[in-house]
């Protein structure tokens, strides 16, 4: 079996089509099927089922389809490395991260990398939990991952910045005056709680800090995303425990927590970064605490 055809297995697999997966390769649908009924006579079996609408992988597909799709993209990785080495000031970069950090402590930061370095595109993948990002990360779907510090990860992982927590209310609660809040002074209020909250030894660092203060805090919407989040708590649905970058315009105000609490931003990747993964992880650093808003 060839890279070539695991990575024609992918681009099927990816578009549920043999049609649009061929005019993405750049060659003919009878080509394709022959690469792909070849792999299919290596492997030992059949690794898809043609439907009248599209195609699915078989048992024997899903359990290798994995593998080959992790071989397709560590050797684009290898390609960009190497030609990054090599001094190449072109080509992509592949950057995945939870939403949360892609609409807080990148958009400067690419804005920057975009005046200098022209020739480097970024491409984000964007995951909505830390879970996922972790998960697809370690499936080669980017060169590196930026995100909260991800638990037992196997390879390379770099701090490059902290994000600092505060309390969401809306501009007419009482709690909005207040310079610091205990969360103590919480234990009857209800809470939005949201998939991207801090996780601390493997519990939500919410739960472990209001067992401490000897409650535990009443969900009163659970959302996906932070930014759903915080605006359910401007609108007084509940209090809730973010990040300040992700309020950046938004009308609502926050609250520092009594004792102040932040978490670290990381930069993790399965080999060690070299070329512009390496430079960008620099300008992340360079940024200092990246998605604090100065306060």
């Amino acid at each position: 079996m060839s890279l070539r055809q695991m990575e024609y297995l992918v681009e099927v697999v990816e578009r549920e089509s043999f049609t649009r997966a061929a005019e993405a390769l750049h060659v003919t649908q009878s080509a394709l099927s022959h690469q792909i009924k070849a792999l299919e006579r290596e492997v030992g079996g059949p690794l898809l089922e043609r439907m009248t609408r599209g195609v699915r992988l078989t048992v024997m597909g899903r359990a290798y389809f994995p593998h080959a799709e992790l071989a397709v993209r560590s050797a684009r990785q290898a390609r960009r490395a190497a030609l990054a080495a090599g001094g190449s000031r072109s080509g992509e970069l592949h950057i995945a991260t939870v939403h949360a950090q892609a609409i807080g402590v990148l958009p400067e930061v690419c804005a920057r990398w975009a005046r200098e370095h022209p020739g480097v595109r970024l491409v984000l993948h964007e995951y909505a939990t830390t879970e996922e990002l972790s998960e697809q990360m370690a499936r080669g779907v980017a060169d590196m991952a930026l995100g909260p510090p991800p638990r037992d990860w196997p390879g390379p992982v770099t701090v490059v910045g902290q994000e600092r927590m505060v309390l969401v209310v809306p501009h007419g609660d009482p709690l909005a005056a207040r310079e610091s809040v205990r969360l103590a002074e919480l234990a009857d209020r209800p809470w939005v709680r949201c998939s991207l909250e801090p996780v601390v030894g493997g519990r939500r660092w919410l739960d472990l800090e209001c067992e401490r203060a000897g409650f535990t805090p009443r969900t009163a919407v659970r959302t996906q995303h932070s930014s759903t989040a915080v605006r359910m708590a401007a609108a007084g649905v509940g209090v809730l425990l973010t990040a300040a970058h992700e309020l950046r315009g938004l009308d609502c105000a926050s609250v520092p927590t009594d004792p102040p609490w932040r978490r670290g931003i990381t930069v993790f990747s399965r080999v060690e970064l070299t070329g512009a993964a390496a430079e960008f992880t620099a300008c992340l650093r360079a940024a200092g605490d990246t998605a604090d808003d100065g306060n």
